[in-house]
Parts: structure tokens; C-alpha cells; sequence
């Protein structure tokens, strides 16, 4: 897996409630909600190539026989 790169994030405090409370909703952390929230918006935008950039979701490329 790469590393996860690490920035400072500043966002109004309304913002980050809701973000807490959606988060909690899902018993997911803060982080991994924004990350969540981000990979899905660039993948329905089409720019993001891979299936998902953590460990969740990789897809199976060894061919299978019948």
C-alpha cells in the first residue's frame, strides 16, 4: 500500500460537525469519511484511475477458468 501523504485541512466549524456527525453515523473517523467522501467524488468525475487507493475495493485480476 503507499504511503498516505499528510496536509493541514482548515474548514469552518459547521463543516467539520456535520462531518463528525456523518462520520459517527457510519462509525467511520472523521479522516476516514473526508478520504471516503473525496475518493467517490473523483471517481464520478473520472479522474481517478484506479478502483480505490486504500486496501478496500481492489479488484481481482488474476483470470479465473471455467
Amino acid at each position: 500500500m503507499a504511503e498516505k501523504k499528510k496536509f493541514l485541512l482548515r474548514i469552518d466549524g459547521n463543516i467539520h460537525a456535520a462531518l463528525e456527525k456523518w462520520a459517527g453515523d457510519e462509525l467511520r473517523s472523521i479522516n476516514a469519511q473526508i478520504e471516503y467522501l473525496l475518493t467517490d467524488a473523483l471517481k464520478k468525475a473520472g479522474r481517478l484511475t484506479r478502483s480505490n487507493p486504500g486496501s478496500e475495493g481492489k479488484q481481482n485480476t488474476t483470470s479465473q477458468k471455467p
